[in-house]
């Protein structure tokens, strides 16, 4: 069987693409659908390379059962394109950098991840980094709405094996 590679991806990798993959990673853990993923997060620049999510990012996802101390900041390579089935933008900004450094034939891969959550108002996470613990927990109520809705869209395009 092979697996879905699902990779998220913000700008430093520190704080909503590795709280996504944590987010992400807990919900197929629950459901028992891990073996049929690999899951992965990075950042398109290389400010934080090696370095554990932000402090604040831990405690916000610990507080909701989800560990992210385990994670490190990688950054986006063109490798990716051809590794990841899909790749995530957590907003605009990242979404434009990947899609402008997308070979024509990967472009399809590329999405806003939270065109997964179409019922919420806002289209991006914003990046909690420069602000106070609210915006950790706002990230973690996007990116939870926005896995269901992704879990969701793969079942029901038929990727996704729910027998396992």
């Amino acid at each position: 069987m092979q697996k879905i590679k699902v990779l998220f991806v913000c700008m430093g990798n520190i704080c909503r693409s590795p709280t996504a993959e944590g987010v992400f990673t807990k919900l197929i853990a629950d459901r028992y659908l891990e073996k049929q993923f690999a899951v992965d997060s990075a950042g398109t620049h290389a400010y934080h390379v090696g370095d554990a999510p932000d402090l604040r990012a831990q405690k916000a996802a610990r507080n909701r059962g989800v560990e992210l101390t385990h994670l490190r900041a990688r950054k986006f390579t063109r490798g990716d394109f051809e590794d990841f089935d899909f790749i995530l933008a957590m907003d605009n900004d990242n979404f434009s950098i990947l899609t402008d450094a997308c070979p024509d034939e990967h472009k399809d891969k590329v999405r806003l991840f939270l065109d997964y959550a179409p019922h919420l108002i806002v289209r991006e996470v914003p990046d909690p980094y420069y602000g106070g613990s609210y915006g950790f927990e706002r990230v973690l109520d996007l990116v939870e709405e926005a896995s269901v809705g992704f879990l969701a869209a793969l079942k029901a395009s038929g990727r996704l094996n729910i027998m396992a």
